[in-house]
């Protein structure tokens, strides 16, 4: 694969983040396929998660001043840029998280936005970590800002809170259904606190459950040619008894795992999902 020029992703961040107009020549395959044929191809189902933090970058990029957004987000571009450049036709897709690029503000956000294209360039798929939603119009403008070539993201899919209710995800799956995207939504995350709610009984099955019968409904209406539909879900690698209950009862479903590797969860942990 011939990889774009990091240098043309590269400069000092504007004020706000841009993209250039895309033509799109035609509609994309549903997302299940565009993922099962990724990971068919690269015969890796591993996720790289893009999460970079001051504290954690390589000596060359290290930044001084904390409040000198601007070249954070600069470092933090150039650092992503090299784990995309490291894991390009290992990996079929990453993941970055939004929250440290909006952290710096509008310099970080150019970043993440620069970090998206280039990850696409490069024929990667990218799912934006956002946990995003809302309900009526918010939840309409938050699809149409993440999701599809067309959107101002133009991400392949995005993680979704489910907890305002299933009108909420609508938009979401609308959306979907239109762009060739997908979405992951929280059902059982990493997190020791997500129990609190998530692990409540209710009517004779934790919530959790409820939430995953939900998807697994959502999900089966865009089940594609490999059996994979639009519709995924979250369940932490760091719970494989619930991940390995999880996987039987959401088929169809991409189930996305974190808390592999510095929360604790290991390969025999994330076997269960499979």
């Amino acid at each position: 694969m011939a990889l774009p020029d990091p240098s043309e992703f590269a400069g000092s961040p504007p004020s706000s983040p841009t993209h250039a107009p895309v033509e799109i020549a035609e509609p994309l395959a549903p997302w299940g396929d565009r993922l099962f044929q990724a990971v068919t191809q690269t015969r890796s189902v591993v996720c790289v998660g893009l999460d970079p933090r001051a504290d954690g970058l390589p000596g060359t990029l290290a930044v001084s001043e904390p409040r000198d957004h601007a070249s954070l987000a600069l470092a933090y571009q150039t650092f992503c840029m090299g784990i995309i450049d490291a894991v390009v036709g290992l990996v079929p897709v990453v993941k970055p998280q939004s929250a440290f690029f909006e952290q710096l503000g509008p310099a970080g956000m150019t970043a993440l936005a620069r970090v998206v294209d280039y990850a696409r360039a490069c024929g990667l798929l990218v799912i934006m970590d956002a946990k995003r939603n809302d309900i009526g119009s918010t939840a309409e403008a938050y699809a149409g800002a993440y999701l599809g070539q067309e959107s101002a993201w133009r991400c392949d899919a995005l993680t979704v809170s489910p907890y305002l209710g299933s009108e909420s995800l609508q938009p979401f799956i609308e959306r979907c259904g239109g762009t060739g995207s997908g979405i992951f939504v929280l059902v059982k995350t990493s997190n020791p606190g997500g129990g609190f709610l998530q692990d409540l009984v209710v009517e004779e099955r934790p919530i959790y459950r409820h939430v995953a019968s939900l998807v697994s409904e959502l999900n089966l209406v865009t089940v594609g040619r490999f059996g994979y539909g639009a519709i995924g879900a979250v369940v932490g690698a760091t719970y494989p008894r619930q991940l390995e209950e999880l996987r039987e009862v959401l088929p169809g479903c991409w189930i996305l795992v974190p808390g592999f590797g510095a929360q604790g969860g290991a390969a025999s942990d994330v076997a269960g999902g499979f």
